[in-house]
C-alpha cells in the first residue's frame, strides 16, 4: 500500500514538474522599434521622419511628457493623416489604456473610430492580456502585436511581478530593487518620496506614469 501511494505521489510530481511555467503578464507592449519620446536621444528623433534637430530639441526640452496629445502638439498637428502616420509609427508614447482619450487612441497609426471605440469599450484592464484577448476578437495577432507596442496598463506597486516591473520602459534591476524595497505602499506621494531619492523629479514623473497603487 505504502509503495502504491509513494509510485502515485512520484507521478503527481513529476506532472507538476513538467507543466509550462506560467506567462509574465507583462504590462508594457512588446516594443520592435518605436522610439519613446521620454527617452530617445536626439540624433535619433532627428533622423526620423518629419523630423529634425529643432523638433528633436522641442521633444528633449519638454520631457517628460505625460499624453500622447502633448507631443503630437509639438512635432505632429501640422502633418498630413498620413504623414502622422508615418512618423507615429517610429515615435509614440505609449498610452495608459485605462486613462487614455479617444483623441489620444487616434493617434495610433492605424486606428480609426471603431478601433478607438473597442480600445474604449473593454475598460479597466488589469493586465495587457486582456488587451490581447479582447482586441484579438477583431483583428489577427500580427495587428494585435503592432497595435499593443503604443499601449500600457499600471503595473500594482504593491503585488507586480519583477517580470511586470521589468516592463517599463528604460528600468533595471537596480531600479526594480528600489520599486520593491518600499514595499507596501500607501500612496502614491510615498512613491514619488522613496524613489525621489534615486533620480530627478522628472524621471519620478515620467516612471509614474506606469503605476498604480490598488485596492
Amino acid at each position: 500500500m505504502k509503495s502504491r501511494i509513494s509510485s502515485l505521489l512520484c507521478g503527481l510530481f513529476a506532472a507538476l514538474v513538467l507543466l509550462p511555467a506560467a506567462p509574465a503578464r507583462a504590462q508594457a507592449g512588446n516594443n520592435t522599434g518605436v522610439l519613446n519620446p521620454n527617452t530617445a536621444p536626439k540624433a535619433e528623433l532627428a533622423k526620423l521622419p518629419y523630423m529634425d534637430e529643432a523638433k528633436a530639441d522641442s521633444i528633449l526640452a519638454g520631457r517628460p511628457f505625460m499624453n500622447m496629445l502633448d507631443v503630437h502638439a509639438l512635432v505632429g498637428a501640422e502633418l498630413e493623416a498620413a504623414q502622422q502616420d508615418t512618423l507615429y509609427a517610429r515615435l509614440f508614447l505609449p498610452l495608459n489604456l485605462n486613462q487614455t482619450s479617444e483623441d489620444e487612441i487616434l493617434l495610433v497609426p492605424g486606428v480609426g473610430n471603431r478601433m478607438a471605440h473597442e480600445f474604449d469599450e473593454y475598460k479597466p484592464y488589469a493586465h495587457l492580456a486582456e488587451f490581447r484577448r479582447e482586441i484579438g476578437k477583431y483583428v489577427d495577432d500580427e495587428e494585435v502585436a503592432r497595435l499593443e507596442q503604443f499601449v500600457f496598463v499600471p503595473i500594482d506597486l504593491n503585488a507586480a511581478s519583477d517580470e511586470d516591473i521589468l516592463t517599463i520602459p528604460n528600468l533595471g534591476n537596480r531600479m526594480l530593487r528600489e520599486f520593491k524595497e518600499y514595499r507596501p505602499y500607501s500612496r502614491i506621494e510615498q512613491f514619488r518620496r522613496e524613489i525621489g531619492k534615486y533620480v530627478d523629479d522628472d524621471e519620478v514623473a515620467r516612471l509614474e506614469r506606469y503605476v498604480e497603487i490598488r485596492p
